[in-house]
């Protein structure tokens, strides 16, 4: 069938996105300069921000990196912010974009370990709720020292291992086949959609656990989210004393977290509390009872070497030797010099999975760029450091979850934490108000915006992840999973927060 070059640029246009999404976003580009010219940049600032919402939301039906990149370039183009407040806000965050280039590539190559040790947990774990809790657990006492980010890469490298597994055998394949037979995945498909649908809603449950987890454990410690170290740097705090600090509020968290974790199983609310189906514990038992059959001295040396470099990662984020990204550039080299991975094109398919997410965090750094010229967020910043003794901490505790919600955590952190520095060094406020000031901006930066996935740098690598359509797993689910979680979690945060500082 021919088709004319107009129709040719139109199917072209965002590829295979639905027609309503595709003349969504050319309205959105349309709209923008119009608003601009009749409302003035505030108002465009807002509505833009609204539009890269909305393409994060559809990220099942287009990677928000094009339509998300249109909206950027064109925000830049009609004066919301400039190449130079991008740059900056770029490089400002260039710690992240080198974790997320080195590291999630360094985690692709110990996923021979982390599928092998796993699986085993996995299937010794018989209860949910156990296997919830422990997913739940490690990954927030892990992001309590190592990077979130790190923690969700391996999480998402376990699910896919896990995926890969069961569709191949479900498919008619054995564990080691490479590649579908597409003939005959449509007939097999069939009988084992309720299957796979039920291994889906597994897989969800276990990644949405893991991603909540890196944000209990997070906000803990001083080294637990980037923003938690400008806080830190600004009060003046070391580990222990920032721990100490913030432990009235994160502790009470952490058990609302893991008990609304085991309560959300325990009744399949929300999403959660899909078994294992039986099938594909099959699958995962005789995949594990094939691998020791089929153990040769080369599998044994390559998960020693995995686990031996998988030591060293651990040693070196707790330690922080360097930059979490150049720790895992010693994570690549390591694992690939000594299980013989030498060749250009294996190597590259370590940094598929990140370079997208990289590139769309850049893009997200324009929008914050945005924020940042049109001052959007000031009004309620000023309001809220208007207010006076414990309502200015629960306040302010809201209105840095709300914004986290829909921005960047350091960049909402960093703007408060600089004002409430020079309202003490003008004695406006005590010390004792500043510490709680600062609790109140920890917690508010770290618990609310588990709300959505632009609210955690996290969960917003595990939506935009190769795993997320495997398991269906878009924007409107992961705020419904995540909904218990943030009701009982600010909840209990606020009054934690209301009552110590009283």
């Amino acid at each position: 069938m021919s088709h004319t070059l107009a129709q040719s640029f139109g199917q072209a246009f965002l590829g295979r996105s639905p027609g309503w999404y595709k003349l969504t976003i050319v309205g959105f580009l349309l709209l923008n300069p119009i608003v601009m010219l009749l409302a003035g940049p505030t108002v465009t600032g807002w509505l833009l921000l609204g539009e890269f919402i909305f393409t994060l939301a559809m990220a099942l039906r287009c990677y928000p990196l094009q339509p998300g990149g249109l909206l950027a370039i064109q925000a830049v183009i009609i004066g919301l912010t400039t190449p130079e407040s991008v740059y900056e806000e770029v490089t400002g965050a260039f710690p992240v974009i080198l974790l997320l280039i080195f590291m999630v590539a360094g985690i692709y190559f110990l996923r021979d370990l982390l599928l092998f040790v796993f699986t085993r947990l996995v299937l010794r774990i018989r209860s949910r709720e156990s296997l919830a809790l422990m997913f739940c657990g490690v990954s927030a006492l892990l992001s309590a020292f190592l990077d979130a980010l790190t923690v969700v890469a391996v999480a998402v490298t376990v699910g896919m291992g896990f995926f890969e597994v069961y569709h191949r055998v479900a498919s008619g394949k054995t564990h080691t086949t490479s590649h579908h037979d597409s003939t005959q995945d449509a007939e097999v498909q069939v009988v084992h959609r309720d299957n796979l649908e039920a291994f889906r809603g597994f897989l969800r449950a276990l990644m949405m656990h893991g991603a909540v987890g890196t944000a209990i454990g997070g906000v803990m410690t001083q080294v637990g989210e980037p923003q938690n170290l400008l806080i830190a740097e600004h009060a003046g705090w070391n580990f222990g004393r920032f721990f100490l600090v913030m432990a009235p509020v994160t502790m009470p968290v952490a058990f609302a977290g893991l008990a609304t974790c085991w309560l959300v199983e325990r009744c399949r609310l929300f999403g959660y509390g899909t078994p294992l189906p039986d099938a594909a514990r099959a699958v995962l038992e005789d995949y594990s009872r094939e691998l020791a059959v089929r153990s040769t001295p080369r599998d044994k040396q390559l998960l020693i070497v995995q686990a031996t470099v998988a030591i060293l990662l651990v040693l070196a984020l707790a330690f922080h030797v360097a930059e979490v990204g150049l720790i895992g550039l010693l994570v690549i080299i390591l694992a690939t010099a000594f299980t013989g991975v030498t060749e250009e094109h294996r190597i590259g398919r370590a940094f598929e999975a990140a370079l997208p997410f990289t590139a769309l965090l850049v893009v997200f750094f324009v929008i914050v760029a945005v924020i940042h010229d049109q001052h959007l967020f000031e009004p309620m910043i000023n309001r809220v450091l208007a207010l006076e003794g414990r309502l200015q901490a629960v306040m302010l505790y809201l209105a840095a979850g709300v914004l986290s919600s829909i921005s960047d955590n350091v960049f909402v952190a960093s703007v408060y934490i600089t004002e409430i520095k020079a309202a003490l060094l003008q004695g406006t406020i005590t010390r004792e108000q500043f510490d709680w000031l600062a609790v109140a901006i920890n917690t508010g930066t770290n618990i609310p915006s588990v709300a959505t996935p632009n609210g955690q740098a996290a969960f917003l690598f595990l939506l935009t992840s190769t795993l997320a359509p495997l398991i269906r797993l878009g924007y409107g689910r992961m705020v419904w999973m995540a909904l218990p979680y943030f009701v009982v979690m600010t909840s209990v945060g606020l009054g934690a927060l209301a009552y110590v500082s009283l």
